[in-house]
């Protein structure tokens, strides 16, 4: 029997309604760069989900070109990104917005979630140093939903955040890569519309949900950034053939299909979260979507490694490492019965 592999969320294709859609329009001729028919009408499903019918809407190709395309949309030069210590930009997009130029701000201590407490207190803090105008000036706020581990912003949060951002001038950025399993997460009180109005930009998440590749920004006003197009071409990130994305959310936006996607993920996550708390592991944090972070041993790991893939996260200490789960659209019913078995046999 092959190996199974929980290791990531995007190791498949693409949903089979898309590669239907892609097959039966692959031969119409149409404009390029994203004003084809089917990338408009993308977008005004959008903007309907969204309750949003004055957005700006564009199509890019992957969550780090996304981030660093809005990112540097937003600042000046001399400008940098508040986020979590945790978050992903800080982590594990390989210095993209330090190489537009911008440094990542992490607030020091912060872990998962970034709270409006964190960012008055970084904000006081540097505006009471008098020496603030020779250091890096705080000009956008990132988070993303969820958060790099898991955990859902609930409105309260999101609300307060965008408020205290609003308080010193800073627009707050929404990174949505798994934005269909936030939504889909039980405990989740945010809705599309309530997120479009909590912030200043967001993306809604394709590449890990269903599509084969695409992100679609969301500027939830009208002309947020000028000239957005032009940047996206400055950055080499602008696709000819945009039909090839807009057709990806033209499908996901059709009859639901984007949440059904998120709450299959989420639905088989909370499967194997079930049997990991009868059978006692531990998490190392837990969260409502569908990624599972559990502390295994490191001789346990290895033989679990041996019948299905888990993704290694970060060594815990000497003996134990935090192991991540990630289940999927894509995941089959039968391969969540396997993993549970495996994972009930090494208890």
């Amino acid at each position: 029997m092959s190996r199974m592999s929980f290791s990531c969320d995007y190791l498949e294709g693409a949903l089979p309604e898309i590669l239907k859609r892609m097959e039966e329009t692959s031969m119409e001729q149409v404009p390029g760069y994203g004003f084809d028919p089917v990338s408009e009408s993308a977008k005004d499903k959008i903007r309907k989900a969204c309750e949003t019918p004055k957005a700006d809407i564009y199509f890019l190709i992957g969550g780090t070109q996304t981030n660093a395309v809005v990112i540097d949309g937003f600042l000046h030069r001399y400008e940098g990104v508040i986020a979590a210590g945790t978050g992903h930009v800080a982590l594990h997009e390989a210095g993209a917005i330090e190489y537009c130029g911008h440094k990542v701000l992490t607030i020091p201590g912060s872990f998962d979630k970034l709270s409006a407490a964190e960012v008055e207190h970084y904000m006081e803090n540097f505006l009471g140093d008098e020496n603030h105008e020779h250091m890096v000036q705080p000009g956008i706020v990132y988070i993303s939903q969820p958060t790099e581990y898991g955990s859902v912003y609930h409105k309260d949060e999101l609300e307060a955040l965008h408020e205290t951002c609003q308080k010193y001038g800073l627009p707050l950025y929404i990174d949505g890569a798994r934005l269909a399993d936030a939504l889909a997460a039980e405990d989740n009180d945010v809705s599309l519309p309530l997120l479009a109005h909590s912030c200043e930009a967001f993306y809604i998440g394709g590449t890990k949900c269903g599509a084969y590749i695409g992100e679609a920004v969301v500027f939830p006003h009208h002309d947020t950034i000028p000239h957005f197009f032009t940047l996206i071409k400055e950055h080499g990130a602008l696709l000819a053939k945009g039909r090839l994305t807009g057709i990806q959310f033209d499908t996901l936006f059709t009859d639901d299909l984007y949440f059904k996607a998120g709450k299959h993920a989420v639905d088989e996550a909370n499967r194997i979260r079930a049997v990991l708390k009868e059978c006692g592991y531990t998490f190392d944090l837990e969260n409502t979507t569908n990624q599972i972070f559990i502390v295994l041993e490191n001789e346990k790991y290895k033989k679990i490694s041996e019948e299905v893939e888990l993704a290694f996260w970060e060594k815990k200490d000497d003996t134990h490492t935090v192991v991540r789960i990630a289940t999927s659209w894509a995941t089959k019913p039968e391969n969540t019965d396997r993993l549970c078995a495996i994972l009930r046999q090494y208890r």
